[in-house]
């Protein structure tokens, strides 16, 4: 019965204990309690003295002791944990890759740019069940915000912790993809992905876009590259003397650059010129990438301790029955 099982408390088992000791206690108290009166011969008594009710007159502590075992069984929450399965789950390794210029404060997306991108990303990490992901963001020079891991939960707070300004303004692309790559290429994921957002046009850093979409498909890395960006011209926040004041001005975004680098990689590049736009490019990345990994694991942990209390139920019951009527019509 306790093959391939275990309990969930332990140390409710070392209550077994007192399942010897009352039966010790009950045993002693029974040697204490004897007759005031004290025959030298039984012969004064008829033969059939020893009758079946004096046989089983300890049955019913027995049975209490074998109940009160079973409840402290039952209470320890014995588990089944033997039914090993092989599932299949969907797993890659992911660097997303966030441009943070100032550029990315623009407020043809709402509230701007740099926030709706967060937002998006914050909801595709939430899609991700076993996907190891990272945090790459740039503007003049590329920084990790956080290493691939799958800890959601810092990276997301890692990803609400963004903001521009934290690096010098610029689009350093080519860097931005070297960093991504850093990040996955010791990786032994199967599916190696960077998901590039950019706004602008690569004029700083020292790496060269292509050179490193190059160095990008040789370590087996597709880049997903997205340009986020009206049509035309956008509204920007100019601080000037009398406070936030808003220009009109061109976006420019080099797609030809951003379509050369996915299709190097074999990756795709996407347009972006409103919230939903961007939402939906997420979700069909979501839906491209992923790969079927098969992996052993345990179905959830099968309750034994509904098994023992029926057990003590039952030893109960037997116990009640004998103590009200079978012992009590034996001869």
């Amino acid at each position: 019965m306790f093959h391939n099982v275990v309990f969930a408390y332990p140390w409710v088992l070392y209550f077994l204990l007192l399942v010897p000791l009352i039966g010790i206690w009950y045993f002693f108290r029974g040697k204490k309690n004897r007759s005031t009166i004290i025959y030298s011969s039984f012969k004064l008594f008829p033969a059939q003295i020893s009758s079946l009710r004096t046989k089983l007159i300890h049955l019913p502590i027995i049975l209490r002791l074998i109940v009160l075992a079973l409840l402290i069984i039952a209470l320890a929450r014995p588990q089944n944990f033997s039914s090993g399965t092989n599932i299949n789950t969907e797993g890659i390794d992911i660097a997303m890759v966030l441009d943070i210029s100032g550029s990315m404060l623009a407020e043809d997306f709402k509230p701007n740019r740099l926030e709706a991108a967060k937002q998006v990303v914050d909801e595709f990490i939430q899609g991700r069940v076993s996907d190891r992901i990272g945090l790459v963001i740039f503007s003049r020079d590329a920084f990790t915000q956080c290493p691939l891991t799958i800890d959601y939960s810092v990276l997301r707070n890692l990803l609400k912790d963004i903001r521009s300004g934290m690096l010098e303004d610029g689009t350093a692309i080519g860097n931005a993809i070297a960093n991504g790559v850093n990040r996955l290429k010791d990786s032994d994921a199967k599916s190696k992905v960077i998901i590039l957002l950019t706004d602008g046009v690569n004029n700083a850093g020292e790496v060269d876009p292509l050179s490193a979409a190059e160095i990008a498909r040789t370590f087996g890395i597709r880049i997903y590259a997205i340009g986020v960006g009206t049509r035309g011209e956008a509204p920007y926040p100019v601080q000037t003397p009398f406070g936030i004041r808003y220009q009109m001005m061109p976006v420019e975004i080099d797609e030809a650059l951003l379509k050369q680098i996915a299709e190097r990689t074999g990756g795709q590049y996407f347009r972006a010129t409103n919230n939903r736009a961007l939402k939906e490019i997420y979700e069909r990345i979501d839906k491209m990438e992923k790969s079927k990994i098969e992996v052993t694991s345990y179905r959830s942990a099968q309750e034994l301790y509904f098994n023992w209390l029926a057990a003590a139920f039952i030893f109960l019951l037997v116990e009640a029955g004998l103590s009200r009527t079978f012992l009590r019509k034996l001869p």
